[in-house]
């Protein structure tokens, strides 16, 4: 099997990055329902609510608050790979490269690129 060319890796590298990012959104969902909650179940118990549901409260509004740190780092790793992906296509187009990684390369930059536009969270 020969080795994969450089359109494919960075291909691959870019759907990886999307998909990353897609994880850590739907991570945050989870982890900001989870935050409502207790804030809404401490506002109901009023001063009847135990120091711990206090303390769960702040260790999982921390754990959204380190989702959250994760999406810059993220965005501009997969604004790298964006542009390697570009360079690596612009060369496959101009060497005659096979048109169906050229393909596959140009639905991961569209993937990318929609992801980049979505509001940060």
């Amino acid at each position: 099997m020969p080795a994969p060319s450089a359109l494919t890796i960075a291909t691959q590298s870019v759907q990886r990055l999307v998909k990353e990012e897609k994880y850590y959104r739907r991570e945050l969902a989870v982890q900001s329902e989870r935050v409502k909650k207790l804030e809404t179940k401490l506002e109901k118990e009023g001063d009847s609510a135990d120091s711990n549901a206090t303390f769960v409260l702040k260790q999982e509004q921390k754990v959204a608050d380190e989702t959250r740190a994760v999406f810059a780092p993220l965005n501009e790793r997969i604004a790298e790979a964006v542009q390697r992906l570009e360079e690596q296509i612009a060369a496959a187009e101009s060497e005659d490269g096979p048109a169906d990684e050229i393909t596959k390369a140009k639905d991961a930059l569209e993937l990318a690129k929609a992801v980049e536009e979505s509001p940060a969270a």
